[in-house]
């Protein structure tokens, strides 16, 4: 499946596979070994994990037993989103790679901007005291990229106004009705890769009866119109199953939608989904 090989380019040169293998909410051991495994044997050449799913040490044993190069396989954690000082983001970090046991990271995402607890809550001097640290681990070449997650355009203001390397990437809640219009384009500006968690709305949208109309006329199945739809709009696409034809029909999207149909789409933002 060409598409599974398609990179973008992130700000610092650095090449990342188009679709990558998300990995939330899969429990660590046989469960999340045997995804990863699948996901590339099926040529999945990204994982996406994070400290706080507690899954890292499954997905650096699968990668390890999967028989690629290190270097072929891009691997991004994260830190976890209560961490908001220096001392407690080295140690996760330190806690991620040993977990991972892969070597350097490709890359290191602060979780959210606040902790998942007290979800809006002001930690902005806290995550500008944790990037620093990012920026440091950047700079020792402990991780190839750096990035954040769940942060608004107000949250990227407020750290990069205070920090000298610019995230390479934002990582958000993405999909067909929920576009994120403001924040996607603030990113596709300042040259932040946009990456797409729960693409397919945590499986709210396969019943979706407008995409599904559309999904017909390509032959194709509502999830993979729905991460179709994402990388035309230059969105990364983190697709999670732990079913071997849901893994490999998730990365079966080699075809193109046409503008007529991406603006159905488009439309479904108003309505919501």
């Amino acid at each position: 499946m060409p598409v599974l090989t398609d990179t973008f380019a992130l700000s610092n040169g650095v090449t990342i596979p188009k679709i990558g293998f998300g990995t939330w909410q899969i429990p660590d051991g046989p469960k999340t070994y045997d995804s990863v495994r699948t996901a590339i044997d099926t040529g999945y050449r990204h994982i996406d994990t994070a400290r706080a799913y507690g899954n890292e040490a499954s997905v650096g044993r699968a990668v390890r037993d999967s028989g690629i190069q290190r270097e072929d396989i891009f691997i991004t954690t994260k830190c976890p989103a209560e961490v908001k000082d220096p001392a407690g983001a080295r140690h996760a970090f330190e806690r991620s790679t040993a977990a991972l046991d892969l070597g350097p990271v490709d890359l290191y995402l602060i979780h959210a901007p606040w902790p998942w607890n007290a979800i809006g809550s002001d930690h902005r001097a806290g995550n500008i005291e944790v990037w620093k640290v990012f920026e440091e681990l950047y700079a020792a070449g402990s991780t190839r990229s750096i990035g954040v997650s769940n942060f608004t355009v107000a949250d990227l203001e407020s750290l990069t106004a205070a920090t000298s390397v610019l995230p390479q990437v934002n990582q958000i809640r993405w999909f067909v009705g929920h576009t994120e219009p403001e924040t996607t384009a603030y990113c596709h500006d300042k040259g932040i890769l946009v990456e797409g968690y729960s693409p397919l709305a945590t499986g709210r949208l396969l019943k979706n009866r407008e995409i599904a109309a559309i999904a017909g006329k390509y032959g194709k199945s509502v999830a993979q119109v729905s991460i179709r739809y994402l990388l035309q709009k230059d969105i990364l696409p983190l697709p999670k199953s732990t079913t071997p034809s849901r893994i490999a029909e998730n990365a079966d999207v080699d075809f193109e939608l046409s503008a007529e149909d991406v603006a159905a789409l488009d439309a479904l933002d108003a309505g919501g989904i």
